[in-house]
């Protein structure tokens, strides 16, 4: 119930707009400004004791408590480690970044890119802190997390050996923002060795809030050099990778002098002319500072003596600082892979630039509810979340003339990184795009059953299903609405997602879910309809008081159902035995009389025939799909969630619900809608109650 209330006060906040980059979230309560003048008044630097310099916070295998690897590690203030650090000396540049001890290439590349944008860096770098002017010992940076921007605070304490920085450095020895970052994303990463092996988008998402695309190069399209270069204006923050074939590959360098296995950033590119043709050049960071390319473009190369006095002065620095050009072309060749990161419309400040309209969802996939597993399992692939976007409005530009509507989906797995220290890893992950009929445009709730997609095939889908963290695709399809269904690829594989959808024009997203109603059928009954064989059995039942208590019914069904051999069953609780009387009792005694009593046993009959229905298997038993169709042939209507609670209080561990537990979740919910119908008096769909009115209403 905690998790339900926990999961309202967020949606409430995120309302409010808490999480925007203006009004991040907290990280773990702690809030910069309160603990940066407590430490003053103190005269004390600030101690973490949420990220403490132990050999926990730096990793839990390869840099675990036993490791080689941590042996020697000193943790020390920057003023420790020279006479007069700076936070960040002039502007922060590419150069500030040159990776340490960790394998956290991808994450330098990130931010590399994002020192090519003020605007964007300080979102997540606030310049309102340094070793000088109210120095306390403690920094602080933002990072999007899966929707919402997180201040993280952290103390200056760094991992050093041998009196150097571990890990991310600067090239010049007295500047630190760079290290304090790269302590703060491991801080919500868990630890510095959760850092370890990524992929560039990551670390692109996380400093921008943005969605990014991955480029297979063997596989360019002829505009994708255009497309970069749009993306570069925009502001769009670019990485591209070597894939390696083998583990001994790993950041093996090239004749050419580039490395496998290693992330780069893309920070240029640029048309200029030679020898009478125009060359499109790209240019690349690696993000250790130095070895570049030595092949065609490169900075001694020939080519520049071709080209015009202005295009070389504004273009070459012939340099070692890990930064050089190359022909698109030789770009194609040589990567394996482009990574574009999209920017968010409140990361785009200039009005020139053309944004992307955003909508976004946060969901969870959970066992026997909503994890249905990929299109491979007809059976659940249904029970997965739906979402429906509608595109109402073409492109301004077509280079094929199409009416088309360009949209990117991006499905993301929440806190896998963070899993890393309990050995849990990514889900593998995709989604399905359908048309959706015609007949259900504009309808909200409506979650789409079996039947549907198994006559249905997919419109689009993502280009695999794979176990990183996030799959993101690009579209363009014809103005209409769109179901898209997020999986894993397995069914019954738990997961929290976050799933949004970039477009080019306005476009509504919205998920759909059924509607929650009760159209259960009443059962009216007098004294008179009653047999007379039905009495008399009644009356031996019931004894002297002529009705019959939750012990009495307990004892009665319990003889009843135990006979049964095609259902199985543990046998009715006294909890739901009292809470048939509840639904039943009119005169407020506890107990059954004759009446009353018709009318359960009616239901139960009834029961019975709807759990043998949905038993397919003949099992005796119901799975938690077959137990959500049931729910509905009895007359309820429910949503994911309801669906989801009722599984979790009424299932077995494998799943399964058995015959008395089924029959329990049915009188439960028609006595939760009848008591909410009773206190509905104008029928508003909503009621008032007292703290002590609920709690009488919530022990029940």
């Amino acid at each position: 119930m905690s998790g339900i209330a926990s999961k309202l006060q967020h949606n409430r906040e995120k309302s409010q707009g808490i999480g925007a980059n203006s009004k991040a979230v907290k990280y773990l309560n702690q809030d910069f400004e309160s603990l940066r003048n407590s430490c003053l008044e103190r005269g004390q630097l600030f101690q973490d004791d949420c990220f403490e310099p132990l050999p926990s916070s730096l990793g839990f295998k390869d840099l675990g408590p036993n490791s080689y690897k941590v042996q020697g590690i000193q943790w020390k203030r920057p003023r420790e480690l020279c006479s007069k650090p700076q936070f960040i000396i002039e502007n922060a540049s590419r150069t500030d970044i040159c990776q340490g001890a960790l394998g956290d290439c991808w994450l330098l590349a990130a931010i590399a890119s994002l020192t090519l944008s003020k605007q964007v860096l300080s979102r997540v770098v606030p310049h309102d802190q340094s070793f000088e002017k109210n120095y306390a010992g403690i920094f602080h940076f933002e990072f999007w997390q899966f929707g919402e921007w997180v201040d993280v605070v952290v103390d200056d304490r760094l991992p050093t050996k041998d009196g150097e920085l571990l890990f991310v450095h600067s090239e010049k020895n007295s500047e630190f923002w760079s290290a304090l970052l790269e302590k703060a994303y491991a801080k919500i990463n868990g630890c510095y060795e959760a850092l370890s092996g990524g992929s560039t988008i990551e670390g692109f998402e996380d400093f921008t809030g943005g969605i990014a695309e991955r480029h297979e190069l063997g596989k360019a399209g002829p505009r994708l050099f255009k497309t970069i270069k749009k993306a570069l204006d925009r502001g769009s923050l670019l990485g591209c990778s070597i894939d390696i074939t083998n583990a001994s590959d790993s950041e093996a360098v090239t004749y050419r002098k580039l490395v496998k296995g290693h992330a780069y950033s893309v920070t240029g590119a640029e048309l200029v002319e030679c020898r009478g043709d125009r060359v499109q050049l790209i240019r690349i960071r690696n993000p250790w500072g130095q070895v570049e390319w030595n092949g065609a473009w490169s900075d001694k190369s020939s080519e520049w003596r071709y080209v015009s006095d202005s295009d070389r002065d504004r273009l070459i620095k012939r340099c070692e600082d890990g930064e050089f050009w190359m022909s698109f072309s030789d770009f194609l060749r040589q990567y394996s892979r482009l990574e574009i990161c999209n920017l968010t419309p409140d990361a785009l400040k200039d009005d020139n630039f053309q944004k992307w309209a955003e909508s976004e969802f946060e969901e969870t996939w959970r066992r026997g509810v909503s994890a249905g597993g990929c299109r491979n399992f007809p059976n659940t692939f249904w029970m997965n979340p739906q979402f429906v976007i509608k595109l109402e409005e073409a492109d301004d530009d077509s280079d094929d003339g199409e009416d088309g509507c360009t949209f990117i989906v991006g499905l993301m797995q929440k806190n896998r990184r963070r899993m890393k220290k309990m050995g849990q890893d990514m889900q593998t992950v995709g989604f399905a795009i359908y048309d959706l009929p015609k007949e259900y445009y504009g309808q909200k709730q409506v979650h789409l059953k079996r039947n549907f997609f198994v006559r249905h095939a997919s419109t689009a889908r993502s280009e695999t299903f794979i176990n990183l963290r996030e799959v993101c695709n690009r579209f363009c399809l014809p103005p209409g609405e769109y179901l898209i269904i997020p999986s894993t690829f397995e069914p019954n594989k738990n997961g929290d997602f976050y799933v949004r959808v970039f477009s080019e024009k306005p476009a509504s997203f919205q998920e759909i879910d059924d509607r929650v109603d009760c159209h259960v059928e009443q059962i009216n009954i007098d004294e008179d309809d009653i047999s007379d064989r039905f009495k008399k059995l009644f009356g031996q039942l019931a004894g002297a008081d002529v009705e019959i208590s939750a012990f009495e019914l307990q004892r009665i069904l319990n003889r009843v159902v135990g006979k049964r051999e095609d259902i199985k069953t543990s046998g009715f609780s006294l909890t739901t035995c009292r809470n048939m009387i509840n639904l039943l009792d009119k005169d407020g005694t506890g107990k059954l009389g004759i009446v009353e009593f018709k009318i359960l046993w009616t239901k139960i009959e009834k029961f019975l025939e709807l759990f043998k229905n949905r038993d397919a298997d003949e099992s005796g038993c119901m799975s938690a799909s077959e137990m959500r169709m049931a729910v509905e042939d009895a007359g309820f209507s429910l949503n994911n969630s309801l669906h989801q609670i009722i599984v979790a209080r009424y299932s077995e561990p494998n799943l399964s619900i058995d015959f008395d537990n089924f029959v329990c979740s049915l009188i439960r919910l028609e006595l939760l809608f009848n008591t909410f119908k009773i206190l509905d008096k104008d029928g508003s769909g909503v009621i008032e109650l007292g703290f002590m009115q609920w709690l009488s209403l919530s022990m029940l």
